[in-house]
């Protein structure tokens, strides 16, 4: 029985990977807002209904990873040990070397690099960008408020999420910058890091 589960489990991972493929190729291709989901189906060899099993939108297709990165810092932050700030916390999930920028391979900052092309051809793209990182935000705000060493004001509890949240886009968009120049994941993500420790820096000592 687990055998089963784990090959079912896997043939899911490779439907989801072999439709994401397929639908990052087109859009990279002829651009988001050209490509209807019926093709994006027909090139993964699924049916439309498929697709939407795993991806619930068509901007989840590209998005779906930062929903659940968003997801997952928010989560750290909120399960934090007593006695670590929340912007601490913060600090510690955004800095953690994963994914592409933890992979000593070329092919990783490629994706990295396609992705930010996609995004930037497309204004869909960007609203729904902006909408999960202004709901990633209040939510942070809401985690900052209930935090005994930060400010106590909803407002100064609100600046401090954004000041966060800034480094984190600011930190998204230098990698993006990078993976277009080429180097590996590895590389990139040293250098983002880097980067993202100094901005952090500046503000802890401002806040």
């Amino acid at each position: 029985m687990t055998e089963q589960l784990g090959l079912r489990e896997r043939k899911k991972l490779e439907t989801r990977r072999r439709i994401a493929d397929a639908a990052l190729g087109l859009f990279d291709e002829r651009g988001f807002d050209r490509v209807p989901v019926t093709e994006i189906a027909r090139a993964a060899n699924v049916s439309e209904a498929t697709v939407f099993n795993y991806f619930p939108s068509k901007e989840d297709l590209v998005y779906g990873g930062m929903q659940s990165y968003e997801e997952r810092l928010l989560a750290a932050v909120a399960a934090r040990p007593e006695g670590t700030s929340a912007v601490v916390a913060f600090r510690e999930f955004v800095l953690e070397p994963r994914g592409a920028l933890a992979d000593d391979d070329g092919g990783a900052s490629s994706a990295v690099a396609r992705t930010a092309r996609i995004i930037a051809g497309s204004e869909t793209l960007q609203a729904r960008e902006q909408r999960i990182v202004d709901q990633a935000t209040d939510a942070l705000a809401e985690l900052i408020a209930r935090d005994p060493s930060a400010p106590s004001s909803a407002l100064s509890a609100w600046v401090t999420a954004n000041a966060l949240m800034g480094v984190n886009r600011a930190m998204t968009r230098l990698a993006q910058r990078l993976a277009a120049q080429g180097g590996s994941g590895l590389e990139i993500g040293r250098a983002v890091r880097k980067e993202g420790r100094e901005a952090f820096e500046l503000l802890e000592r401002g806040l």
